[in-house]
């Protein structure tokens, strides 16, 4: 089974609506000012999913700063899961600052069948992810309904890019301390966060943490499935594309460019994902 663990789909209205949005929002102003930025729907995630070969795919929203765009969006989630079951699985969004409102449409999303959180947006959304009090009571309910928490990361160096913020290793490596018994996903590679393994201290503290591949081709060389799976475990490793940022089959062929065992790449591809979620 093939599994891509990190794609992005929207209420087709919101293309249309794309003026008021970037007005309303400030995670969807960041992503989505160009007007070339792509936007999905479930029907061509499916479109794309069959093409490419993947059998399953975890779709999720984004940091929404406006609550009202966060239950639209969840809200296409829910319904697309649900008139897609074996094909698609669903994360809601919401931000830390709603306090009672974040946890309520969590319950809300989980009661529904989605399997997660995210993704986190910290630097649009305007919260500090290493602020232990801020961020426990959204943690604490993740964690009573099992549900893990996939935040976005960044790189401390490099090309800039949309969205790219400040959301570095640094800060998830406190953000992931606070809440050593949370699964946390760290998106991107966590921003370079599994190099940093090679500290004797860091496998510890990252235990209960996966990293996952989305925008790889964008971010890294194909070694970099290699060279994680070495330092962190393949058994850590998602694949993911960040659908429709990029296509699957440019993600794919990164895959089979890596260098990766045949063990190593069932885990990566779909194994890891499976168990995680419950797929």
């Amino acid at each position: 089974m093939v599994i891509d663990s990190h794609c992005h789909i929207l209420p087709p209205s919101f293309d249309q609506r794309r003026s008021e949005l970037l007005a309303r929002d400030k995670t969807f102003a960041s992503l989505f000012a160009s007007p070339d930025s792509p936007m999905a729907s479930a029907e061509s995630l499916l479109e794309e999913m069959d093409g490419a070969g993947i059998d399953r795919s975890v779709v999720m929203g984004m940091g929404w700063t406006d609550p009202d765009l966060a239950v639209e969006a969840n809200d296409y989630i829910i319904q697309s899961v649900e008139s897609n079951q074996g094909r698609l699985a669903g994360f809601c969004s919401v931000s830390p600052d709603w306090g009672d409102a974040a946890l309520a449409e969590v319950e809300r999303c989980a009661k529904a069948g989605l399997r997660g959180i995210g993704e986190l947006h910290p630097d649009s959304q305007g919260f500090d992810i290493a602020d232990g009090p801020a961020m426990a009571p959204l943690m604490e309910l993740a964690g009573r309904l099992g549900l893990p928490v996939l935040v976005h990361a960044s790189e401390p160096v490099g090309h800039q890019y949309p969205g790219k913020g400040k959301t570095t290793p640094g800060k998830l490596y406190r953000f992931i301390e606070n809440f050593p018994d949370n699964t946390i996903i760290c998106a991107h590679w966590g921003g370079g966060l599994p190099f940093y393994a090679l500290m004797p201290e860091v496998p510890g503290v990252i235990r209960n943490v996966y990293f996952d591949s989305a925008a790889s081709p964008f971010l890294y060389r194909p070694e970099v499935f290699a060279t994680a799976a070495g330092l962190v475990g393949a058994d850590k490793v998602l694949f993911a594309s960040d659908y429709p940022l990029l296509s699957v089959r440019r993600c794919l062929r990164q895959v089979e460019d890596a260098g990766l065992s045949p063990a190593q790449k069932e885990a990566v591809l779909g194994g890891n994902a499976s168990r995680l979620f419950g797929l």
